[in-house]
Formats: C-alpha cells, structure tokens, sequence
C-alpha cells in the first residue's frame, strides 16, 4: 500500500464518502445522487461498464472504497457529457468520474494496463517536457508501449492513417528530432509542477 493511500485510509477511518467529498473534484456532489439510473442509460459505453456512475456513487455511500479505486469504471468516460445533460438532479457526472480515476491513479490503486491510464499517461508525460503534444513521440509512444514487436504491428495497421496525417501536415517525421515547443518550456514544467503541489495538498497527498 502506497503512503498516501496509507495515510487516507487513516486520516478517514472508513468514511469513504467523507474522503472523496474532500479530495475528489465535485466528490460533494455524489451524495446527491437519486439512484435513478438516468446516467447509466444515457452513457454510449453503457453496457460495456464494470459499474455504470449510479452503481459507483451508490457504492461511494455504501463504503466500498477498495472496489471503487480498483475499478476500471472510471477510465470507461468518453466525456460526452450525456450523463450530465440528462441527469435530472445536474450532477457533474463525467467530472466526478474523471475526478475519481485521477485519485485512483495519485493513490497508485488504479487497475494496471488500463489503455485509457497509459495513454493519459503518455500524453501527460509529452505535454510537460516541452509544453506542446509532439505527436509524432506520442504516437510512437503509444504505439511501442506494449514492447517493439506489437508496436510494428500497431504501426503497420495505422499506416494509412498515419500517411494521411502527414499529407495533412498534422505529423512530421523530422519531429524525432525535437519538434515544436513552447518558448519557456522550463518555466512551464515550473508552473505544472507547482500547480500539481497545490492540488496534492489540498487532496492530502503531501
């Protein structure tokens, strides 16, 4: 168990709604909910979820931290924002789903391999080196993460699409080689990470 998870679970002492109401992004929010499934039936993944957004929130009331954290629900968000529209109490569904994933991740319990985690992670991680997506690292990135055999693969089936981007001159080869950035890309990564201080402080995990 990581230190942060650690000492959440300390400082809360099983009051699971208490902790997402304080650390997670509009978690004051969840205690709202109805139970009416409004969510569940306008989401485009529905059936594909392992728990629909009323399912997670009833079970955010219900204590059930560890399930909740470890779910793959969260990443599931599309951000379509049909859960939000539709919701007849105007939850900001889609934001406390992303809120609670972000948490999930800071708190190292989110599920391994989750695609949707390592891309968000993959494009994070090339924003803040430069200040600007260098798409071409990033494509090679997300292409070559499941080792080099399987990235020639991916390669190979998007090579149409990737012909086409560079027709666009949406993707340039020659950025292997730096590619566009911001002017002060030091004074960026200054400022993300200050900012990454004060939302770790206010969420407790430093």
């Amino acid at each position: 168990m990581s230190d942060a998870n650690s000492q959440a679970v300390a400082r809360y002492k099983g009051n699971f709604l208490k902790e997402v109401e304080d650390r997670v992004e509009e978690g004051h929010w969840v205690k709202m909910c109805m139970q009416c499934g409004v969510c569940a039936g306008s989401c485009p993944l529905g059936p594909h979820w392992e728990h629909s957004p009323q399912k997670i929130f009833m079970m955010i009331m219900a204590g059930k931290r560890e399930e909740v954290l470890t779910s793959d629900a969260m990443w599931m968000c599309t951000s379509c924002y049909g859960c939000i529209v539709r919701c007849p109490r105007k939850l900001p569904i889609t934001h406390i789903m992303h809120g609670l994933a972000n948490y999930s991740h800071r708190l190292d319990l989110a599920p391994k391999g989750q695609p949707t985690r390592e891309i968000a992670t993959i494009f994070w991680n090339n924003f803040v080196k430069t200040g600007r997506i260098n798409e071409l690292k990033f494509s090679l990135s997300v292409y070559f993460k499941d080792g080099f055999v399987q990235g020639i693969k991916n390669a190979l089936a998007m090579q149409k699409v990737g012909m086409g981007l560079m027709k666009a001159k949406r993707l340039n080869p020659m950025e292997i080689f730096g590619g566009h950035r911001c002017k002060d890309a030091a004074s960026i990564q200054k400022i993300v990470a200050k900012a990454r201080e004060i939302e770790d402080r206010r969420k407790g995990l430093i």
